[in-house]
């Protein structure tokens, strides 16, 4: 079986050949639009998918390789996620909005699944060239450039008023909006990177408490909640339900917080407001 660090091998071999070379240095022609002005892709985004999926495809080829940008051309691509006996979940540029507009907030996310379940994962830094890590019978760990490792803890704090949350407020209905505005002043700070990879990377070091994710992408989710998961932390859905591979893109609400006191303390404020 691969590990992380060839997955990770693989990550940055596409970084350095497609990504690092076109970060602000893309031209009009290189960004369009998908499902809104705010859904972007780049060049980068498409000619990395290629990359690693040519990558993956050589070193597991019984894997089914699901791709942000080949879902976004063919969504069947979904309907096995869930039973397949192996797959490859990748998102080639997490937070393509910050990297179109040039803000070096921006990752790669690279997940395998078997049967459902989430076995491995890795949300990466191409330009530090760092990444969090983790396995579903291992540690999460942040391993530098230079190979150090650093096991990692989610924060202790459930203290609502003391939390740093992440609440999507553009991703939710818009008549749930209000609602979920009105919870905000009970939280010590809400806000958003406009990238799920830094969100979980910053949740399973201890340095934020909780995301709540309205869109069910697996690629831009199923690294990160395993990550959490084995810093401590507790990644389900907003009704209760166990998180896995198989959900719908628009089944309901994940949940993804330090603890189980962080996460109830979550759930009782956003549940009348979104459920």
């Amino acid at each position: 079986m691969i590990d992380n660090g060839e997955l990770t091998a693989i990550l940055r071999a596409a970084a350095r050949a497609e990504i690092l070379p076109r970060f602000r240095n893309l031209g009009a022609g290189d960004i369009a639009t998908k499902s809104d002005p705010h859904d972007l892709v780049t060049e980068a985004d498409t000619a990395a998918e290629v990359r690693i999926t040519e990558a993956l495809r050589a070193r597991l080829p019984q894997a089914l390789i699901v791709g942000e940008e080949a879902v976004s051309a063919n969504a069947s691509l979904l309907d096995g996620l869930g039973t397949a006996e192996l797959s490859a979940i990748i998102d080639p540029v997490d937070g393509t909005w910050n990297f179109a507009r040039g803000l070096a907030l921006f990752g790669m996310i690279l997940a395998l699944g078997a049967r459902g379940r989430v076995t491995h994962g890795i949300l990466y830094d191409p330009l530090l060239d760092d990444r969090v890590e983790a396995r579903e019978d291992g540690p999460c760990e942040m391993v530098t450039a230079d190979g150090n490792r650093c096991r990692l803890a989610t924060s202790p704090i459930a203290d609502p008023a003391l939390m740093t949350v992440y609440l999507p407020l553009a991703l939710v209905p818009r008549e749930r909006r209000p609602a979920l505005a009105a919870t905000f002043a009970e939280f010590g700070r809400v806000g958003g990177l406009r990238c799920s990879c830094h969100e979980y990377r910053l949740i399973a070091q201890g340095h934020a408490e909780a995301a709540l994710a309205a869109v069910l992408n697996p690629w831009d989710h199923a690294a990160g909640a395993l990550a959490v998961t084995r810093a401590g932390g507790v990644a389900r859905m907003l009704d209760g339900d166990d998180y896995h591979l198989g959900l719908a893109r628009d089944a309901g609400y994940l949940l993804t917080a330090s603890s189980e006191a962080a996460w109830e303390a979550m759930a009782v404020r956003l549940r009348p407001a979104l459920l």
